[in-house]
């Protein structure tokens, strides 16, 4: 068997290589970055995972421990504290319930909405389509300060409603969830209609099982973007610390003139990633054919 490469070929995979270097990059430096100790990440050596060399703790040498009683393995040391040192835990649970609510939530109201836009004749309905696509333009930080003030005046700061609630309406889930609704043939909904089925029960038990590779793609939008937010939590959540999200945890490891911690901080930032990456490699095939829009097979 003989293999023919193209020049065309030859350079769209080396631009696709150099793509992923760059995306797995600091990933690289993430990972090598928690397994080594402080003087290595100071001067930039011990290679990828450090040298694993024993090292005295300077929390314990602060508290009166003999030098030899201190000596700690870096990998080792960076993850405990990354548990120990701040509640990390407790901050892990805070974003599942916050992302998983916002999720729920937001399906609640993006699958009917999607449904009505991409099958139900009604006056103003393209109308309506055309204001979805207008609030994808707004950034976020746009209309974070009125949100802010509706939510103080409302005493809803440093909740998790504060977490949640603005976020329950996403113009993104329901352009994505009505475009792939076009692509159900309208027989389907007919047939059910025919049965006697209302529309609350058609978009549930006829539409929804056949959108589930665009809500599982919709999912993972959500999630990571929710999951990784530092810039929404840091303005509501400023009084109570058992309400911080995993990136809010990494602000523990700031010492500001003692100096960052990053030892810790890129072994909670490894934590923190993980379940991400996890979920979409579990979703992987169903995330792409959601993204795809590959309809009813």
């Amino acid at each position: 068997m003989t293999y023919r490469f193209s020049t065309r070929q030859t350079l769209a995979h080396g631009l696709l290589i150099l793509g992923a270097i760059i995306v797995l990059l600091p990933f690289y430096v993430m990972i090598s970055t928690s397994f080594k100790s402080p003087a290595e990440i100071a001067t930039g050596t011990g290679g990828v995972f450090g040298s694993q060399a024993l090292f005295p703790d300077p929390t314990c040498l602060a508290l009166g421990g003999n030098e030899s009683d201190c000596l700690v393995r870096p990998v080792l040391d960076n993850y405990s504290q990354a548990f120990t040192a701040a509640p990390m835990w407790r901050y892990l649970l805070n974003g599942v319930i916050v992302t998983l609510s916002i999720f729920a939530l937001q399906t609640l109201v993006a699958v009917p909405a999607a449904y009505a836009l991409a099958k139900l004749k009604f006056w103003g309905r393209d109308a309506a389509f055309a204001l979805v696509l207008f609030c994808l333009l707004i950034p976020v930080h746009a209309i974070a300060l009125p949100l802010y003030l509706m939510l103080a005046k409302l005493g809803l700061t440093n909740s998790y409603a504060a977490l949640i609630l603005p976020w329950i309406v996403s113009a993104f889930g329901i352009f994505l969830m009505r475009q792939f609704f076009m692509t159900v043939p309208d027989d389907l909904i007919y047939a059910a209609r025919m049965d006697g089925m209302g529309e609350f029960a058609i978009i549930w038990r006829v539409m929804l099982p056949t959108a589930i590779p665009a809500l599982l793609a919709f999912a993972i939008f959500s999630v990571v973007a929710h999951w990784n937010d530092y810039f929404w939590p840091r303005i509501v959540i400023t009084g109570d610390r058992s309400l911080f999200t995993p990136p809010l945890g990494l602000r523990e490891f700031k010492g500001d003139l003692g100096g960052d911690f990053y030892g810790p901080m890129m072994a909670s930032a490894t934590v923190i990633a993980v379940p991400l990456v996890v979920a979409f490699l579990l979703a992987q095939r169903r995330f792409i054919d959601g993204i795809t829009l590959s309809g009813m097979k």
